[in-house]
């Protein structure tokens, strides 16, 4: 089994896919870093909840997620071999995230008040995850101000993602009655 640690990174640099290193604190880091907290926080949302339907769409995006991460821990100069081995985020993805967004929204009502997040474990892990998705999108929009921003469908992507999540924190809590999800 190989090591865990490479002590590559304790100057505080770390390497790209397909190479390249920047320092640890450089905000392509700190936005594939979001990413990967992302990845995280879903799949603790996935282990508490009580739908099959949510699990399954939640390990989809976990997936996804990491092919998000891996465009933006790659170089622009770097993004041949990207686009060559792994592919890049389509208008498709995005298409899908907003048909997923319809169906889950014919089967829930959303309420015409604030959501008070907590109404359940699940829930509440979603709403942490949409949170960080969010954060993890001011990262990229910052990325795109400085021109570092190869694929403009990641940006897309992640603004949908975190309405996605947001309409399936309300589908997990669907049985729920308002009172309880608007934090009375």
């Amino acid at each position: 089994m190989p090591r865990v640690y490479t002590r590559s990174g304790d100057e505080g640099d770390t390497g790209l896919l397909y190479g390249g290193r920047i320092s640890k604190s450089d905000l392509l880091t700190e936005a594939y870093g979001t990413v990967d907290e992302l990845v995280s926080m879903m799949g603790f949302a996935r282990s508490l909840s009580q739908s099959d339907k949510v699990k399954k769409v939640l390990i989809h995006l976990q997936k996804q997620l990491f092919q998000i991460a891996s465009e933006l821990a790659t170089l622009p100069e770097n993004y041949e071999h990207l686009q060559k081995n792994l592919g890049l985020i389509g208008v498709d993805w995005v298409e899908s995230l907003e048909q997923t967004i319809d169906d889950f929204k014919q089967e829930v009502d959303l309420p015409a008040a604030f959501i008070v997040p907590g109404a359940s474990a699940a829930s509440s892990t979603i709403d942490i995850s949409r949170s960080i998705c969010r954060r993890a999108e001011r990262r990229i929009v910052e990325l795109k101000k400085q021109d570092r921003l190869k694929n403009p469908q990641v940006l897309r992507y992640m603004n949908r993602l975190s309405d996605l999540l947001f309409v399936i924190a309300r589908y997990e809590d669907k049985e729920l009655p308002f009172e309880l999800t608007t934090g009375g």
